[in-house]
């Protein structure tokens, strides 16, 4: 029934997100069905994904940190902890909602469609769409009838209550979403999983200040705009999930043109008839259930600082201090760490159809290079966005927010993001591979870790211990996890690259802390705001060209990894190599 429907050409359509990438790329990725194989033409798909899903997640999460700067301002750093607080416990259950399904679609339709069993890949999906409506419901009661005893004697922030509950029907959508987006990373199809962030980030965005807005203007209680800011989760989601339909009648017409222009076998259909909903919830569980372990780090991370750093901090400095500490890490330091993640989310969403593919065929160089490929991308994207954040976090921070109160906040946690991008990247390539209880355990070292860390460290350090017992948990997670890969793949990330790397870093620290003295006593406005906005446009672009200078004269990039690149970029690319080599 699905013969052809996974590997068609992609089509021109009006959206800014294809439109970007058409005109990134100078020849198109041709996914084909060919015989018995799906045949990749020209370009990989890895880079094809990873930049679709790239462009798509660095839109949602600028929309994300745009939505936290005025609601900041509005707000204050108290009033968004309670925000934070509501939105932590609200994603960890929907990562225990939807229990790593997801990944385990994307995986098994992969596999599927890999072998052209295009009928049993469509009957999995269906049967995860009913176990997500399930799911939803269930955690929606939970979350609303659970807020009150969390929020007041957990979080200890009796205002979060109404702020978790008008989050709480967001369950209610956000489950069925997440499974359609693995059923549309497992088939390749990545432009409705983007298209669906942005929009979804849109929404939420407008609703959310909308609605702050106006209930702070009218006179009403903060509190009830918090909760009013946590409602537009819930319009986001909605929004999400109409786009995500309106793909899926797409691919559902493209699915019906291929079944009459290639008949099915019968015996292919009667197979997947005989694939029962207790054999593939079997199969999805039995992935599912380490995953949901592997995949809850992050938000695990966050729930615990939501649920601790108040209580740890209160001794130092007193209950709103501790408060307002907590709004700065989550409000201010968490969205900017979260941008240089995005190639990373992106990566590992696009490398895990690929590997599981590569798997099935048992085509160990395809594993090898994807692997190397995924991992040193991982890297090399996410460095400059660590460096540029870093070297202009004063200015930064005091241009998005009130003031430049939490920079080193802003700098610690965003430098202990590349421990992260290789976790999540190695993480990741080990599913794919089948492996799951070692990730697992590895998962549950680093979450035991920051528990202990937090309990540990901040009473010594405060809020860098915080920082620091994150630090740790993700760099003994990665350490582990690209341990246990090598027993499996032959890979390699930098090699002896990484001392280019590191001189490159240091120097472009160097370069940048005389540029911050130099616009101090050269660029001063009136407005602080106006000050901080030129700093940072200077220092951006600035830091951002030199890495990518340095990096190449180092030869940390080279015309190998320039081959990768799409048409014109790896024309642009090679000529720039000349000119520095020269």
């Amino acid at each position: 029934m699905f013969k052809n429907a996974f590997c068609r050409k992609s089509e021109t359509t009006g959206n800014l997100l294809l439109w970007l990438v058409n005109i990134y790329f100078h020849d198109r990725f041709l996914i084909y069905y060919s015989g018995r194989k799906v045949t990749l033409s020209k370009k990989d798909s890895l880079i094809k994904g990873t930049i679709v899903l790239a462009i798509a997640a660095f839109i949602a999460r600028f929309l994300g940190l745009f939505q936290k700067v005025p609601l900041q301002n509005m707000l204050g750093d108290t009033g968004m902890a309670t925000f934070n607080i509501a939105n932590s416990i609200y994603f960890l259950l929907l990562m225990i909602a939807t229990a790593g399904v997801p990944v385990a679609i994307s995986k098994l339709v992969s596999e599927r469609v890999a072998i052209g069993k295009f009928a049993e890949a469509h009957r999995i999906y269906v049967a995860s769409i009913k176990f997500a409506i399930f799911a939803g419901l269930f955690m929606t009661a939970l979350l609303w009838f659970a807020s009150d005893y969390y929020a007041t004697n957990i979080a200890e922030d009796k205002d979060a209550v109404l702020a978790i509950r008008a989050l709480a029907p967001a369950l209610l959508f956000f489950p069925v979403i997440a499974i359609m987006r693995g059923y549309f990373q497992g088939r390749q199809q990545m432009m409705g999983n983007g298209i669906s962030q942005i929009v979804e980030q849109i929404v939420r965005v407008i609703v959310s200040v909308g609605l702050v807005s106006l209930f702070l203007f009218i006179g009403i209680s903060k509190k009830v705009a918090i909760a009013g800011a946590t409602f537009g989760g819930v319009v986001g989601g909605i929004a999400a999930l109409i786009v995500l339909l309106f793909y899926w009648r797409k691919l559902k017409k493209q699915d019906s043109k291929d079944q009459q222009l290639h008949k099915t076998n019968d015996k292919k259909l009667e197979a997947s008839e005989s694939l029962t909903y207790r054999k593939i919830y079997a199969m999805i569980f039995k992935i599912s259930g380490p995953v949901i372990l592997i995949a809850i780090i992050v938000p695990a991370i966050n729930f615990i600082d939501s649920s601790t750093v108040i209580s740890l901090l209160e001794g130092k400095l007193g209950y709103d201090g501790a408060k307002e500490m907590l709004g700065i890490l989550q409000s201010r330091a968490q969205p900017l760490a979260g941008l240089p993640i995005i190639f990373s989310i992106a990566i590992s969403q696009s490398i895990l159809p690929i590997i599981s593919s590569a798997y099935a065929k048992k085509d160990q160089l395809v594993l090898n290079r994807q692997t190397s490929l995924a991992l040193r991308m991982s890297i090399l994207f996410s460095m400059p966005i660590i460096l540029v954040i870093c070297i202009a976090a004063e200015p930064i921070n005091g241009l998005l927010f009130k003031n430049t109160v939490g920079t080193s906040v802003i700098i610690y946690l965003t430098a202990s993001t590349i421990f992260q991008v290789l976790m999540m990247t190695s993480g990741t390539i080990l599913m794919g591979l089948g492996q799951f209880k070692r990730p697992m355990i590895h998962v549950s070292i680093g979450v035991l870790l920051k528990v202990a860390g937090n309990f540990l460290l901040a009473p010594w350090l405060g809020i860098d211990g915080i920082i620091l017992s994150t630090a740790i948990s993700f760099s003994i997670v990665m350490i582990l996890n690209l341990s246990y890969l090598k027993q499996t793949v032959s890979y390699t990330v930098l090699g002896k690259k990484w001392i280019g790397t590191i001189v490159s870093s240091i120097l472009l620290i160097g370069v940048g802390y005389l540029i911050i003295l130099f616009n101090e006593s050269i660029v001063q406005y009136s407005i602080d705001r106006i000050t901080y906005l030129v700093h940072s446009l200077i220092l951006g672009p600035i830091i951002g060209i030199l890495y990518l200078l340095f990096m190449i004269k180092f030869r940390v990039i080279t015309e190998n990894d320039i081959r990768h690149l799409p048409g014109k970029a790896q024309k642009v690319m090679e000529k720039v190599l000349r000119i520095i080599n020269r």
